[in-house]
């Protein structure tokens, strides 16, 4: 029985230190100072990088960005998205806004153009990588941000998410995104709030190992074009961490989306969540620990691959437990 019993320490310790230990670990690590301080990355604090400055009119020089949407069926949302972008606090000239329809069959198309957005492309339907490929295969912007058509980002996130990228070994950053209800209430829990922490944590450390898809930006000669099934969210990260550069966390950098109202469709967009995280650790390469660096390796494993085999964790703590119990009962 000695095998039973280390299935079960094993599988019910490597659930505890998935859930509760790294957190610990990551905090621990902050505090003793290998994280750094807000606004620090790696011991290099972003204030200390002083910025480009045009010699001529003494103002700062800011890089050129394009805003990447894309869109499928979004007529009912995306002329308030455009106009959003548009009046985000950054120099107009600087900013180029485009729209990627990913093959809509309703009048997305005509309402961004009318809306202002400065591209629009009317793709054939190939889904949301293809059309995000498209638009950064025709952004003109030195620095690619991308955003979802139901996401509405604060007048400053622009500005807060292109900050870390003054440092030149950053190629990734993506801001925090904040949900509501229909009704506008807050719908953030306390898991959430627990993984921004995380994601905070490991920003200051190294890098973090998952973004989201509702803000953030790459450099444009960072951007990778992923298999299809797997997403930016989780693939971007992680893949541009193995070619050399950091992915950090800018929390300053706020957009808020709407939850679907319905817990049919909440479950239907976790499911097609899980859908795309699988291939990642399968056929996507987040499991080649041996491309990161020490530190970013094991925050893989500990954040995400110990996340996912979670469930099959649990079944071998309830496996080991019955039979001990089964054991138990015979021995009575």
């Amino acid at each position: 029985m000695i095998v039973v019993y280390i299935l079960f320490w094993l599988s019910a310790g490597l659930v505890f230190f998935t859930h509760i230990g790294y957190p610990i670990t990551l905090w621990l690590l902050d505090f003793i100072g290998l994280g750094g301080r807000a606004g620090e990355v790696r011991g290099r604090k972003l204030s200390e990088i002083p910025p480009a400055i045009d010699p001529d009119t003494e103002e700062e020089i800011l890089p050129s960005v394009s805003l990447i949407i894309a869109a499928y069926n979004e007529e009912t949302v995306i002329e308030a998205k455009v106009k959003n972008a548009l009046e985000l606090e950054y120099p107009r000239e600087l900013l180029q806004v485009i729209v990627a329809s990913d093959g809509s069959s309703d009048r997305t198309v005509e309402i961004a153009r009318e809306a202002g957005a400065d591209l629009v492309l009317d793709l054939p339907r190939g889904g949301k990588i293809a059309a995000q490929n498209a638009a950064a295969e025709a952004a003109t912007g030195n620095l690619l941000a991308f955003s979802d058509a139901n996401s509405t980002w604060e007048p400053g996130a622009l500005a807060e998410l292109i900050d870390p990228f003054r440092d030149e070994r950053v190629g990734y950053v993506c801001g925090q995104v904040r949900f509501i209800g229909p009704d506008g209430g807050n719908l953030e829990g306390a898991y959430w709030r627990y993984e921004l922490a995380m994601r905070e944590a490991e920003s200051r450390l190294a890098s973090v190992t998952a973004g989201n898809g509702a803000i953030y930006a790459t450099r444009r000669e960072a951007y990778v074009e992923v298999d299809p099934v797997m997403g930016h969210d989780l693939s971007f990260p992680f893949n541009l961490v193995k070619r050399g550069w950091r992915a950090l966390y800018a929390p300053d950098a706020k957009a808020t989306e709407r939850m679907v109202p319905s817990v049919d469709g909440e479950y239907a967009r976790k499911r097609r969540m899980m859908s795309h995280a699988w291939p990642i650790v399968v056929n996507g390469g987040l499991a080649r620990l041996r491309a990161y660096p020490p530190a970013y390796a094991g925050m893989v494993v500990s954040h995400r691959l110990l996340r996912y085999a979670s469930p099959f964790l649990h079944l071998a703590v309830l496996a080991a437990s019955l039979a001990l119990v089964l054991r138990g009962a015979r021995g009575l």
